[in-house]
């Protein structure tokens, strides 16, 4: 005899013969291995409630927010907006950055746009889409960031429903592009196609990105979170300067217990604008491990960061409280294995591992680049601050498909590279690009120079930083003929975002008096420095008006050049002089 359904009807509706068969059925094979819905209904007699409680009154307003309504599920929210072509109220505002909208006011009324582009890789028909979006929903103002990605701006509220769909048409995403969540994830953008690499990083960066995009739990960071994968190469990802960086190395023979081979290693907690670069956390991953172990590692910082203030938030300040060796005992718990040990030495190094050896570039993203490939080129193309239009988008997108191999990728280096350019058409290429406004050949002044949106676009910044960092490369090229790189960043606050603390020269955005009137202006930072040449800039000058840090740079590179030491960089003279030292040398310099 079959168990009789408990349910007579569902939603109001009585069931039929097939359906109550279909549940007689179900119950029945319950009832035969010893279930009914006595052993999962709710405890009558009990009071406590199996959802866990929060109090609510004693969040921050972020964690308010997040809790009384996910942002993921507050799209009803903007379609109600749209409808009426109104901002958004402040919750709201905080919200709707899960869908990759900023809203710009007071400073301007209407949405910046930040997209997901894994690795900064993207194909042309997609490049085409973004600049005909640009051109129609918003102002044709569009950034190269310093995350491999783009900018759009002053989108009206009216079209963000519109905006969302026709950058998802084309296997974009925009979804946890900022605030709480990981942002745009990064690799090297000469992945697959680099004679120097050692591992193809671009792959485990696309499978990150799905991995993210379909985990909820990765929607509710303490804090912003970024990751950069880097598998070697003439052009780096900067992962130092990363949340998590992830590095291939070459393990040769001599380390007991491991094979030689491709391993990756793991550093935690970079964060340039808070003055830290990320530490070593002493194993080897396999190169099918790393999706895993870097999941895990974001767990670890999602069930731990600090949701009580958002100054103390990013994985850098809980490892201020945490060792090294606890981040990594509470990783494999989750992983339920051990990594490999492999610690580094006193110097940062490891004796296991073979040493670079890949050639010193100058500004190894702008230039013509042979590939692994023969026959076949990569071309770095600047982008001046990285700026570019709607109408030289679709024109670099015409040079790709015609020349190339219908891609083209960004860099961290607010710039882009055309790859897979026969030999035969490098010289026709290089005509086009100059013809476009652009330039293929590295300048060891203009290749250096970055800068964030600046006050144009952005409340929080403090200057003009795109407009004087173009003022600057016209200024400094017609008074110097540099024989070594410089990098010069320009970042409008103390978020960094163009990462002031490890260019040569550093320009942060303050607001000076002359005169008792009130201009803009920089505080000026020297030494600064990444990869095998990390190292935080220190300021040496205080407060200089635009014009005053023009010719204060101009006496900079002046004593550079007439005291250095033979084939010294800047960073190195900067590093051998203290403050006072360098103050008096750039001072008594005569204006160039």
């Amino acid at each position: 005899m079959t168990a009789p359904s408990p349910f007579e009807s569902i939603a109001g509706q009585t069931l039929n013969s097939e359906q109550r068969a279909y549940l007689d059925g179900l119950f029945a094979g319950l009832k035969n291995r010893g279930l009914s819905f006595a052993d999962v209904a709710p405890d009558a007699s009990s009071n406590v409630s199996s959802a866990p409680t929060r109090d609510v009154e004693s969040l921050i307003f972020e964690e308010r927010v997040k809790f009384e309504l996910h942002p993921l599920d507050a799209y009803p929210l903007l379609l109600e907006d749209a409808l009426a072509n109104r901002a958004p109220e402040k919750e709201n505002i905080f919200r709707y950055k899960w869908n990759g909208l900023f809203y710009l006011a007071p400073h301007k009324e209407g949405y910046m746009a930040r997209l997901r582009i894994p690795g900064g890789q993207l194909k042309t028909f997609q490049f085409r889409e973004i600049a005909k979006v640009a051109d129609e929903l918003t102002t044709g103002y569009v950034q190269i960031t310093t995350r491999a990605n783009f900018q759009l701006r002053l989108i009206e509220p009216k079209d963000t429903p519109e905006f969302l769909r026709r950058i998802q048409s084309v296997g974009l995403h925009s979804r946890g592009s900022g605030a709480d969540n990981i942002r745009n994830l990064t690799a090297n953008p000469t992945a697959g196609i680099d004679p120097y690499e050692l591992f193809d990083t671009m792959p485990l960066c696309h499978q990150m990105g799905q991995i993210i995009l379909n985990n909820r739990e990765f929607y509710d960071m303490p804090r912003k979170f970024n990751i950069a994968f880097d598998g070697g190469g003439l052009i780096g990802t900067v992962e130092d300067t990363n949340d998590i960086g992830v590095s291939a190395v070459n393990v040769i023979d001599g380390q007991p217990g491991i094979a030689a081979g491709i391993y990756f290693r793991i550093k935690l907690g970079g964060a340039t604008g808070h003055k830290a670069f990320a530490h070593d956390l002493g194993v080897l991953v396999k190169p099918e491990q790393v999706l895993k172990v870097t999941a895990d590692l974001v767990r670890v910082y999602v069930a731990n960061g600090n949701r009580g203030d958002r100054k103390k938030a990013r994985l850098k300040h809980l490892l201020e409280t945490w060792s090294l060796e606890k981040y990594l005992a509470e990783t494999e718990k989750l992983l339920g294995y051990q990594l490999l040990r492999s610690p580094l030495n006193e110097h940062g190094k490891s004796p296991f591992e073979a040493p670079e050896t890949i050639p010193e570039t100058p500004h190894s993203h702008v230039g013509v680049f042979a590939q692994k490939q023969k026959g076949l080129n990569y071309i770095g193309v600047a982008i001046p601050v990285g700026q570019i239009t709607p109408k030289q988008m679709l024109r670099l997108a015409d040079i790709a498909d015609n020349y190339g191999s219908g891609e083209i990728r960004l860099t961290v280096w607010q710039n882009l590279i055309i790859p897979n350019i026969a030999d035969s058409m490098v010289e026709t290429v290089k005509k086009a690009l100059v013809k476009l406004g652009f330039d293929w050949r590295q300048s060891n002044v203009r290749s250096g120079i970055i800068a964030c949106t600046g006050n144009s676009y952005c409340k929080f910044a403090s200057s003009n930083t795109k407009g004087h960092a173009l003022q600057l490369s016209d200024y400094l090229d017609k008074r110097f003929n540099l024989d070594q790189p410089i990098n010069i960043h320009l970042t409008g606050c103390p978020n960094s975002c163009a990462q002031h603390y490890m260019g040569d020269i550093g320009l942060l955005a303050t607001k000076v008096k002359v005169s008792g009137e009130t201009l803009e202006g920089y505080h000026i930072f020297v030494g600064g420095g990444f990869g095998k040449n990390q190292a935080v800039g220190r300021q040496v000058f205080n407060g200089l008006s635009v014009e005053d840090t023009k010719s204060t740079i101009a006496k900079m590179l002046s004593a550079f050049q007439k005291s250095r030491t033979p084939g010294e960089t800047f960073q190195q003279f900067t590093t051998r002089h203290d403050l006072n030292a360098l103050q008096t040398l750039f001072s008594e310099t005569a204006s160039v």
